[in-house]
């Protein structure tokens, strides 16, 4: 919580990672990845690369958690965009207090370099593959082109 009572920019990059690893480390290994011996790599290393948040509304101190909604809305050969909402449960109102996206880099640490992608890692991306959030329609990368 900051000075104004409310929740601290830095801490929606908390929820973000917590969301994420929760994602990555522990949903993959339960569908069959590293830790099941089905080869998904993301525990053996990835990195952050960008973080974009657009904050909807203030989110103030209280003791109710909020829901923090992560899915994949682009998968390149060395890296993926995730996409989330931090918001209340649809029977607390479903407000919508952020919306971000994250690029995450496949990283090989003992190289000390980026690598691509797995099959295993681009298999389990593809089955939460879904569209931006829609309140960032029409909202373009830096150095794209806008739309004719």
């Amino acid at each position: 919580m900051d000075a104004y009572g409310h929740v601290n920019n830095v801490e929606f990059l908390r929820y973000l990672e917590e969301a994420r690893i929760d994602f990555m480390f522990r949903l993959a290994p339960a569908e069959g990845g590293a830790a099941a011996g089905g080869g998904t790599s993301f525990a053996g290393g990835s990195v952050v690369a960008r973080h974009e948040i657009d904050y909807r509304r203030q989110l103030v101190h209280r003791y109710d958690p909020v829901t923090v909604e992560v899915w994949v809305t682009e998968i390149r050969a060395a890296s993926a965009k995730l996409a989330y909402e931090v918001k209340d449960d649809p029977e607390d109102g479903g407000a919508v207090y952020a919306q971000a996206s994250t690029v995450i880099v496949p990283f090989d640490f003992e190289a000390g370099r980026p690598r691509r992608l797995t099959e295993a890692e681009r298999s389990f991306l593809e089955k939460y593959l879904g569209p931006p959030p829609p309140g960032r329609a029409g909202r373009r990368e830096p150095g794209e082109a806008a739309a004719a």
